[in-house]
């Protein structure tokens, strides 16, 4: 019986002590795979979504050797093999390029913020003082208060009524000199660049600089402005490679700055004179440089504007507001050129509104709607920047499910997306008529449409920018006929690539006088 017991105990001993060991290892058990779902959980949270898809980039190099240079082109073929958004290796940076609708309003509406800061170029913080102008000045305070100058103060609609006389001077002396080589061929690219060049600077500091002067000035700027705009698109090998920028192997940076001081040089000049006027006492200049020089005395210190923040807008308007607005004028006089009967229904329109015994003025531009037609069509078919401004991320972020790191290049393709036949009824067709109704504007806020940007960074000189370009092809439109010089079929509507979308082909056109009175051309 003794023996039966300790048997007995034993095994209740024992099998109490297995059931403990069994309790023990399947709570460790619960306790491991706990943590390992939540360690499994927080890996899937911190890990980031993969990169956008793109070529395979060489070693050092990336995809740099690869690159087209009609860029806006070269990436809207690889939209269609890598989807509406992809990545480049450009030497050490990495760009991302979107171009669909629904991506460009995640980075220009929903991540507004994140992208609202900019990657300027060596050229382009060369000629704008260190990049502290509207279009690289980095989002902050000082930026806002660039912006709120320009769109509220200087290029609001009443600063740009208070400067008419000087737009319609420079436009009439155009009809003028036009009108002298009747029947001649014209450069129309050429002739609107001098036109837009001298009208900017005119609006800039047209009571300040008069007569003799002011035509040399706007000689020298042509020079200077041509050299620059085809700097500013030129590839530096300093931008992607950072490290190298010291040695300025292309010498970019050393000829910009050399352009840089000639222009810098008449800002002081037309400062200076202005200032002495003031001086003087004569007060009857009102201009933007006026506005400009007040603005600056009345600043504060938290946020100043100072002599250079007032020269690099100067740049801007310069620099940034005449390739931009020739080439939307050449596009359309190319566009109407090919399609003689949109050519004529502006006309008609023109003789409805203005009259064949009067001449263009501001006033008829909200009446031509046919007119803006046309100018939203070209403005779709040739958007001024088809890659706007490349905007930078301020830190890594999801944009269609991928990553787009910090620092990234990001080009929003716009002229692919202007031409997506998803999206627009015959995309490569010249038809103004399909801009008749008011669903279209300038607003940015249609990502099927948006020449010039959209959310913060929108370009600040739109409303400028319609009056310029429709008061432009109105006067030109309503004093001639146009036709193509003897042996051309049609115009050459090829595209150029640049830091703005150029023809390829200057455009030769001759004018003849349509109205009666040569009054009207004095």
């Amino acid at each position: 019986m003794s023996s039966l017991s300790n048997i007995w105990w034993w095994w209740e001993a024992s099998n109490q002590k297995d059931q403990f060991t069994r309790s023990l290892l399947t709570l460790t058990l619960v306790v491991l795979v706990i943590f390992w779902y939540a360690w499994l959980l927080r890996k899937s949270r911190n890990q980031n979504p993969p990169l956008p898809p793109g070529p395979r980039p060489l070693p050092l190099v990336g995809n740099l050797p690869f690159l087209d240079p009609e860029l806006h082109t070269y990436f809207a073929k690889l939209a269609r093999t890598y989807g509406p958004i992809f990545k480049l290796q450009l030497g050490n940076k990495v760009g991302v390029i979107v171009s669909s609708p629904s991506l460009a309003k995640e980075v220009l509406k929903d991540k507004d913020t994140t992208f609202a800061n900019r990657d300027p170029p060596i050229a382009g913080r060369v000629t704008t003082y260190g990049g502290i102008d509207i279009v690289w000045s980095p989002y902050g305070p000082q930026w806002r208060l660039l912006r709120k100058v320009c769109v509220r103060e200087m290029l609001g609609n009443a600063s740009l009524e208070a400067v008419y006389s000087h737009r319609r001077h420079e436009v009439r002396r155009t009809i003028s000199y036009i009108y002298s080589n009747s029947g001649s061929p014209v450069n129309v690219g050429e002739q609107t660049f001098l036109t837009v060049l001298n009208l900017i600077t005119n609006m800039l500091w047209g009571g300040t600089i008069k007569g003799e002067k002011q035509h040399s000035l706007g000689v020298e700027f042509r020079q200077v402005v041509g050299e620059m705009t085809e700097l500013l698109g030129k590839p530096n090998v300093s931008d992607f490679y950072p490290s190298l920028a010291r040695f300025d192997l292309q010498g970019v940076e050393r000829d910009m700055k050399a352009l840089f001081l000639r222009l810098d040089q008449i800002f002081d000049s037309v400062i200076d004179h202005r200032l002495k006027m003031d001086e003087q006492g004569i007060k009857e200049c009102h201009d933007f440089l006026h506005f400009l020089l007040k603005l600056k005395d009345e600043s504060d210190s938290q946020t100043p504007f100072t002599m250079l923040h007032l020269k690099a807008l100067l740049m801007d308007m310069v620099v940034g507001g005449t390739d931009t607005t020739t080439n939307t004028v050449e596009w359309a006089m190319a566009e109407m050129m090919n399609k003689q009967e949109t050519m004529r229904k502006v006309q008609e329109e023109l003789d409805r509104v203005v009259g064949g015994e009067s001449i263009v003025e501001e006033s008829h531009l909200p009446k031509l709607h046919y007119l803006a037609a046309v100018m939203k069509e070209v403005l779709r078919l040739h958007p001024v920047l088809p890659l706007l401004v490349p905007h930078c991320p301020s830190s890594s972020c999801t944009v269609g499910g991928y990553t787009v790191p910090k620092g990234a290049r990001v080009f929003v393709n716009v002229w692919t997306i202007h031409r997506d036949p998803s999206i627009w009824e015959s995309p490569s067709t010249f038809e103004p008529e399909r801009f008749l109704n008011d669903r279209w504007d300038y607003s940015g806020n249609d990502f099927n449409y948006f020449p010039f940007g959209s959310g913060r960074r929108i370009c600040a000189g739109t409303a400028m920018a319609e009056r310029t370009v429709m008061y432009a092809l109105a006067s030109l439109l309503h004093s001639f006929n146009w036709s193509l010089p003897e042996g051309a079929a049609e115009v050459d509507l090829s595209e150029k690539f640049g830091i703005v979308l150029k023809a390829a082909t200057p455009l030769l056109a001759i004018p003849t006088s349509r109205l009666p009175d040569k009054a009207l051309y004095l």
